[in-house]
């Protein structure tokens, strides 16, 4: 019980209670002031930012006190008494470990939805039923967890897979959750499309942004800097989507950058929807930049991990190795189906990690 007790209040400190508390009073206020309702952007933020402060509060404190109270209850407790108050002492210890995942969200827009793009690499049809089996890994995930998933844009392989899928996330903490994804993904397996039964390997590259809120974004693009096209739309959507040039994609000149959304019968709001995530993953490079920049201006020679391989698939021999946090799975079907949890979880603890090392750097 004493260790429950000291981790309880290792992670009030690290959590900083007393901070949030003092924030959530805050908001509290504001959030009592008329005058916020007519901004709906800065209610809307202040709202989502007082939610997610009192959860943590709230969860904190409630944890304590029954701590508190039980470890009262096991000094006076018989040894009969306290064989039977072992159930509860070990849900409170569940729970102290639910609160502590909270400390592992230490990526900004957390709480937001995520935008993924999954892109098959060099190798015709073995990579793009890879991009493919990925791009369904993903929305099995989301399925599981009851989130909401919206296609984009999907191109699909000529013989099986895609060459490419984008496609939004919506739940709780989705982005959070789907941070540790981003980077490139490595498959080895006896390949089924070699008549030689021959091993091959495949790449397809993850890319995962946040969904900025749009008063957050404060980028303009030319008009001279953007290149439409329309096309026929190739995805699911009925009749009228599948038989008009309805998709649109747009190409930033300036840095390549093309976004197509095929999410609509309308031209004009395909048009919209593609230029709003242009402009996240605009916003997102610019982020990325920037702590580049405050890297080296530490000194600091920060790796580049756009592109860095994160995790191996080796069917042929059942398993499944993330290279950042060395977890191994050995039941590649469950998590090809969408049976996610431990992996990014120890993503997420691996990125909190890196962000807790890189602030300690910044501070000498």
């Amino acid at each position: 019980m004493q260790e429950l007790l000291e981790k309880l209040a290792s992670l009030r400190e690290y959590l900083d209670i007393p901070g949030k508390t003092r924030r959530l009073n805050e908001l509290d206020r504001e959030l009592s002031d008329p005058e916020l309702w007519n901004d709906a952007a800065r209610a809307r933020k202040v709202t989502q930012e007082a939610g997610t402060l009192r959860r943590v509060v709230e969860s904190y404190s409630t944890l304590s006190s029954d701590a508190q109270g039980l470890s009262e209850m096991l000094e006076m407790a018989s040894a009969e008494e306290r064989e039977m108050l072992q159930e509860e002492q070990q849900s409170l210890e569940t729970r102290v470990d639910e609160l502590y995942k909270e400390t592992l969200f230490t990526m900004k827009h957390a709480e937001t939805a995520a935008i993924v793009r999954v892109k098959s690499g060099a190798g015709g049809t073995e990579s793009m039923d890879w991009a493919g089996m990925l791009s369904r890994m993903y929305m099995r995930w989301a399925e599981r967890r009851g989130f909401k998933v919206e296609m984009i844009d999907q191109v699909d392989g000529d013989q099986a897979g895609v060459v490419s899928s984008e496609f939004i996330i919506r739940g709780e903490k989705a982005f959070g959750m789907m941070a540790p994804e981003h980077g490139v993904h490595r498959l080895v397996r006896v390949s089924p499309f070699d008549s030689n039964n021959r091993r091959h390997t495949s790449f397809a590259s993850v890319d995962v942004v946040p969904e900025v809120p749009e008063e957050e974004i404060n980028i303009h693009i030319p008009d001279s800097d953007l290149r439409r096209d329309v096309f026929r739309s190739q995805g699911a959507g009925g009749q009228g989507v599948n038989t008009t040039d309805s998709a649109v994609r747009l190409t930033h000149l300036p840095t390549g950058i093309a976004v197509a959304s095929q999410q609509t019968r309308s031209q004009i709001k395909n048009h919209e929807i593609a230029l709003q995530i242009l402009k996240q993953r605009l916003y997102d490079i610019e982020m990325r930049k920037r702590e580049e920049e405050e890297a080296r201006a530490r000194g600091e020679q920060k790796k580049i991990e756009w592109g860095s391989q994160i995790r191996s698939y080796v069917l042929d021999k059942q398993y499944i190795k993330d290279h950042r946090t060395g977890v191994m799975k050995h039941n590649p079907d469950d998590v090809l189906d969408g049976d996610l949890a431990d992996l990014q979880w120890a993503g997420l603890e691996w990125l909190a990690g890196k962000r807790v090392a890189e602030d300690s750097a910044e501070d000498e």
